[in-house]
């Protein structure tokens, strides 16, 4: 294949490739502790080495290729929505919610949780919520439920658990598991500096203006690419036709 179409193909798939995270960005832009994502790209320099059959001066040509950087988070707090359900809880600066799920503990920002039927207080997917002495729960005895800033759950007839909330080095380096929790082989921190609002939601960070601003963006990049790689084709079969009228 012409290098030229290598190069054009590269940034197409980048771009490809960074819709696919604005489509999912957009698609979370209402759950709760959602962090916005983006793609990482970096120029891949390949150098084209002279022909044998070439005469004159020359030199190695470079070839500037879109490389795949990764993914990086955008972990920078979302604003907080006040909701007046007892079960609802943000956090306030750092740290993380934790939940016990079937293949261990995750850590999520999202605290829409709520009561199953045994009474323990778990997320949208069922994972009960962490405390100091497991999972807390709840009777109907206990009332209203009250929940303080540092995290002790605490009812009608006294305290029922305290919410742990951890931190860690690098929360870039967590690993999206589906279900808006992460999981990370770093070890966690106890108390981070985070406090727990009762009655509120960190909204998502993500700002749908600016996502759809780079979709108009990288969808006219690569229209661009996808015009000039028809040009390309267009002078490659024009010129292919040419050299097959040339007589002998």
């Amino acid at each position: 294949m012409d290098n030229s179409l290598l190069i054009n193909l590269s940034g197409q798939l980048s771009a490809y490739q960074a819709m696919d995270i604005i489509a999912n960005n957009l698609a979370n832009m209402s759950t709760p502790g959602f962090k916005r994502e983006g793609m990482k790209f970096q120029e891949f320099l390949s150098t084209v080495p002279p022909t044998t059959t070439a005469t004159g001066l020359q030199s190695n040509a470079p070839l500037a290729f879109v490389q795949n950087g990764g993914v990086f988070r955008d972990v920078s707090e979302g604003p907080m929505n006040k909701t007046g359900a007892a079960l609802d809880m943000a956090i306030s600066g750092n740290g993380f919610f934790q939940v016990q799920t079937p293949n261990g503990v995750r850590y999520t920002r999202d605290g829409h949780f709520q009561l199953n039927s045994e009474g323990q207080i778990v997320d949208d997917s069922g994972y009960p919520l962490v405390g100091d002495g497991g999972p807390i729960t709840v009777t109907p005895q206990d009332g209203d439920i009250h929940v303080a800033a540092d995290g002790t759950v605490s009812g009608a007839l006294g305290q029922l658990g305290t919410i742990k909330i951890v931190g860690f080095a690098s929360q870039a380096a967590m690993n999206q598991q589906g279900s808006n929790l992460y999981a990370t082989s770093q070890q966690p921190q106890p108390n981070p500096g985070g406090t727990i609002q009762q009655g509120m939601l960190e909204d998502s960070n993500v700002q749908p203006v600016m996502e759809m601003s780079t979709m108009i963006k990288i969808m006219r990049k690569y229209e661009m690419i996808a015009s000039l790689t028809k040009s390309q084709q267009q002078l490659q079969t024009q010129a292919i036709t040419q050299l097959g009228t040339i007589q002998p």
